[in-house]
């Protein structure tokens, strides 16, 4: 059935069509890659931790390790606390190893990259002292 609009509706529609097309836009996104397709430089930039019984939230900033290509390098901060890191993903799994004197780890992280969450979210256990665990969740 047709309605007083919808020639107007197809002809919009293939004056947006014509215009995707002339301007190379032929393409669609990217899908949204399986846990184990992320990539460590996806990583790369600043995520908001929450650890479970830990109160306000921590920042980490990762970036390419300058020694150890395709691992990462950052920071760990909350208030005026700031840990050292290094990182890696492979496969879909992610380690990180937190240092509180730059020498010695202090804490590892074991997680995994959330199915469904296009490499944006993190989550898994912070084992720490005395083998202390903790759940964390890691996003942008």
């Amino acid at each position: 059935m047709s309605t007083p609009h919808s020639g107007f509706r197809m002809a919009c529609l293939g004056t947006l069509v014509a215009l995707l097309t002339l301007s190379g836009c032929t393409t669609l996104p990217p899908a949204c890659p399986a846990p184990a397709d992320v990539k460590p430089e996806q990583l790369h930039g600043v995520w908001t931790v929450q650890l479970d019984g830990a109160g306000p939230p921590w920042t980490l900033q990762l970036g390419p390790h300058p020694e150890h290509p395709g691992s990462l390098r950052g920071e760990l901060t909350q208030g005026t606390l700031r840990y050292p890191v290094v990182a890696d993903l492979e496969g879909g799994e992610f380690t990180l190893e937190e240092s509180h004197d730059g020498a010695r780890i202090a804490a590892t992280w074991l997680g995994t990259v959330l199915a469904g969450s296009c490499g944006r979210v993190l989550q898994g256990q912070r084992i720490g002292p005395q083998e202390r665990r903790q759940a964390f969740l890691i996003r942008p």
